[in-house]
Formats: C-alpha cells, structure tokens, sequence
C-alpha cells in the first residue's frame, strides 16, 4: 500500500477534529432541547394556577416560595435565552457538517488521483 501524502494526512487530522466538534455541538443542542422542553412544561403548569396560588421553585438544593408572576417571567426569561442559544448550535451544526462534507470530497478526491495509474511515456 502507497503511503498516505502528508497533505492528506493532515487533512484526515482536520476531519476527525470536525467529526468531534460536531459531535459535541450534537451532544450540546440535544442538551438544550431537553432543557427548554422542561422550562415549557413547567412555564405551562404555571400559567394554569390561579394568580394567588403559592408557587415554588427550586434553588440548589432548596424549594424556595416565590410568586408567580415572578417565577412566570423567569421561565419565560430563560426560555427565550435557551431558544437564542438553541438555534446558534443549531447553525453551528449546519455550518459544520457542510465543513465535513467539503472535507470529505477533498480527501476523496486527493486518494483517487493517487490511486489512479500515470500515464507512461513510450
């Protein structure tokens, strides 16, 4: 087996490093959709109690009283951030992959060049 050009090598090196930054950016959306679907859920229990009903919510390890409408905006506040964080992982992710395939084409397409006999003079 012919050796693998350095160029080449170290564009392997540059796809792996993408593989794993993808896989993280996949890893921290998934994360993020997870949190905000808990955020509405509690956002919407929340809507359904009387305006005089006592409401906690949970600080560290505590579950402190607080009101309302204070722990309405907060979940309403920290949803609208996660969403904001959501779609920049999500364009990350697109930008990445669209990094991988590039990548990918390239390495591709240098190892076929390689591999493919050179004309010899006669």
């Amino acid at each position: 087996m012919e050796q693998i050009p350095p160029q080449v090598q170290h564009q392997l090196v540059q796809l792996q490093q993408l593989q794993q930054q993808a896989e993280s950016v996949v890893a921290q959306r998934m994360q993020m959709e997870l949190q905000l679907k808990e955020v509405e859920r509690a956002l919407k229990e929340v809507e359904r109690l009387a305006g005089d009903a006592e409401v906690y919510k949970s600080v560290g390890s505590l579950l402190v009283r607080s009101e309302k409408q204070a722990v309405e905006q907060e979940l309403r506040e920290r949803k609208e951030t996660l969403e904001l964080r959501l779609n920049t992982l999500k364009k990350q992710e697109e930008k990445l992959k669209a990094k991988l395939t590039e990548m990918q084409t390239k390495i591709q397409s240098a190892l076929r060049s390689r591999s493919q006999p050179q004309p010899q003079g006669g």
